[in-house]
Order: structure tokens, then C-alpha cells, then sequence
């Protein structure tokens, strides 16, 4: 059984389980169900992205194994990870495990939902989140199937106040989200719902993750640069466009404003994080 929201039940009872529920409460005034219980034990997550929701809304003692990247500097709950066991995406390792959810985005391949259904074993599947109404939504459906769902709300209520907070005091700049391996931010991706949630302009008016525009950086420039940053990276010995000269001079004269590279490699609520450094960040310049 894949949980992709609210319900639970197999697809065919969707359509009927809501009328049935409707009905009897209203002829005999009942009560909703309650929301699902919290799996007992037995939960293993399969990849970063799966972590951090793992992570952020299971118990401890819930959580079997995390994914081999829980760890490691691009996921954001690292610290989090410390002292918990690790699993590699493969279905024996898995099973071997005997776990009792599995939770996923994307690790196991794209076979792996079905194999684990047909072994037997319910799958979370959290999909990606491309802007922050789906980031709530993946909350919320993450944290009802865990049996939190109090606990996700409390998640998405706090993520909703420090974005107000940070967009109330950002001043309007276009700003221009420069990735190491090359690439920047353009209109429509994750990164440039989070520059306008701080209430800044995205100085890339191409659609989608471009190459760095060299040629317009040579005759123009940004208000600010934002600039992800990650520990430990091949960028520094791999060619990309961000080690082109036009770039190095632009973004060494600044202003830069350095952003955790863990808090937009996956869609949840700690994009507060990159939103308030980006508010603050051209506050400051």
C-alpha cells in the first residue's frame, strides 16, 4: 500500500469510504475516525530526502534505519542522524530488516514501491515538493501516515511564521542564485519560489536551472548573489561555469549571501532557513 495522502484505504474503497463516513455521521452523529496510530517500530527510510521527514516527525525509537546520506553535509537533519542505523537502498538489505514502513522519494529506483508492496510492506512515498504549497502538503501527508499529525502541523505553522516574519523585513533586490556545479536559479524552480517568499526579485528571467548567464554577468549586474554552500563537494576540482573568471570576479566583489546547501536540496520546512538568510541577507547589502 503506497500512502500518498490522507486515506489509507485501498483506491477502490477511496470513493466509498467518504460517503459511507458522511452518512453515518450524519444519521447517527458520529465523530470522524481518529487519525492512524504511529507504527510501533520498524521504520526505514531510503534516501536523504525521505530522512528529513523521518527525522523531523518519528520518534526515535521508531526509526529503524536511515538511508547511507542521512549523515552526510547535504542533509539537513545530519546532526539528527548521528547514532542511528543506515541502510543501502537495496530491497534484500531492506527486508532483511524485517521494517514495518518503508519511507522513500526517490531511493530504491523506480521499482521499488511495487516490490515492497508485493513483499508485503506498506511504502511512504513522498514526492517532490516544486514550490511551497506542496512542501505543506507533503507535511501534512508525511506526518497523518506516521500517525503526527499534530506534529506536522506544528511543523508547517512554524515554517509559516518565519517566512512572514522574514518577507515583512526584506527589502525588493534582484538576486541571482548561483549553484557550484554551474547553474543558476531560474523563474519556476524551488529556489525562485523561495527568493519571492522573501520578497526579493530573481535577477534570472530564464525559465528553469540555466547555465550561469556569463554573458549578461559581464554588462550586468544583481542587487546580491546568493550562493549555496556544501562542506564537501567535487566543485573544486570539477570545470563549471561558476569558475569561469566573469563569475569568480562577481561574485568575489559581491554582495554574496552565503545560503546552506542543505536547506534547498530538499522541498520541507527548513526552507524557512534559506528564506530568512536570503531576507536578511539583501537586508544587509
Amino acid at each position: 500500500m503506497v500512502f500518498r495522502g490522507p486515506v489509507h484505504a485501498p483506491a477502490a474503497a477511496r470513493c466509498v469510504l467518504p460517503i459511507l463516513i458522511a452518512g453515518l455521521a450524519g444519521a447517527c452523529g458520529a465523530a470522524a475516525p481518529p487519525p492512524p496510530e504511529p507504527f510501533a517500530s520498524g521504520i526505514v527510510s531510503l534516501d536523504y530526502c525521505a530522512d528529513q521527514y523521518v527525522l523531523g516527525l518519528a520518534d526515535r525509537e521508531h526509526i529503524l534505519a536511515l538511508s547511507p546520506d542521512a549523515g552526510k553535509d547535504f542533509s539537513y537533519l545530519r546532526d539528527d542522524a548521528a547514532g542511528l542505523a543506515a541502510v543501502r537502498p537495496r530491497a534484500e538489505d531492506v527486508l532483511a530488516l524485517r521494517p514495518d514502513l518503508v519511507v522513500r522519494s526517490y531511493g530504491g529506483g523506480p521499482r521499488a514501491t511495487a516490490f515492497f508492496e508485493r513483499a508485503g510492506v506498506p511504502v511512504l512515498q513522498i514526492d517532490y515538493a516544486p514550490d511551497i504549497d506542496a512542501v505543506r502538503d507533503r507535511i501534512r501527508q508525511a506526518a497523518l501516515a506516521l500517525g503526527v499529525p499534530d506534529r506536522g502541523e506544528g511543523l508547517i505553522d512554524e515554517m509559516d511564521a518565519r517566512l512572514a516574519r522574514a518577507r515583512a523585513g526584506a527589502p525588493r533586490a534582484d538576486t541571482l542564485y548561483l549553484a557550484p556545479s554551474g547553474v543558476a536559479a531560474g523563474s519556476g524552480t524551488f529556489v525562485d519560489h523561495l527568493i519571492a517568499a522573501a520578497g526579493l526579485g530573481n535577477f534570472s528571467d530564464e525559465i528553469g536551472w540555466r547555465s550561469i548567464p556569463l554573458e549578461r554577468l559581464a554588462y550586468e549586474r544583481p542587487d546580491v548573489y546568493a550562493v549555496p554552500r556544501f562542506d564537501k563537494t567535487n566543485h573544486n576540482v570539477v570545470w563549471t561555469p561558476f569558475r569561469h573568471p566573469v563569475a569568480v570576479r562577481r561574485v568575489q566583489a559581491g554582495p554574496t549571501i552565503p545560503i546552506d546547501g542543505a536547506t534547498t536540496s530538499c522541498g520541507a520546512w527548513f526552507l524557512a532557513d534559506a528564506v530568512e538568510a536570503l531576507a536578511a541577507g539583501a537586508g544587509a547589502n
